[in-house]
């Protein structure tokens, strides 16, 4: 049995199509809240990143509340986590979502056994 590659599509759009469409148009395409977001127009910093995708391959940015447009994939983008930039290669599924998605803030809690003073049995122990 040959198994085909499933063609990308976005509400029914294939990606060329999704390229072809100006930013209200694709605003329809979008849930609620990223509709409005893209209908109320990009701040200067966004308008900036959109601006410098189109130039280069490689961009480092803040933005985490940028939605993914269809003119940016196959990019990578560094977004900043608050500590570091995370590299992410933006893939036509990603489309629609916000960048900040893609960059987790929090670090997976990791515990190993309790510090001294946090159980009763290790109060009376000697620190050295």
């Amino acid at each position: 049995m040959i198994k085909m590659a499933k063609k990308f599509t976005f509400r029914g759009k294939t990606l060329e199509e999704l390229k072809k469409m100006s930013l209200t148009e694709f605003a329809q395409l979008l849930c609620s809240r990223e509709r409005r977001k893209l209908n109320r127009g990009l701040t200067h910093a966004e308008k900036r990143l959109v601006e410098k995708l189109q130039k280069k391959d490689f961009v480092k940015t803040h933005c985490r509340d940028m939605i993914v447009l269809p003119s940016f994939v196959g990019k990578t983008i560094a977004i900043y986590n608050g500590k570091t930039f995370v590299s992410v290669t933006i893939e036509p599924e990603m489309i629609g979502m916000r960048l900040g998605e893609f960059a987790p803030t929090r670090a997976e809690v990791k515990h190993s056994s309790p510090g001294i003073g946090a159980t009763r049995s290790t109060a009376h122990a000697s620190v050295k």
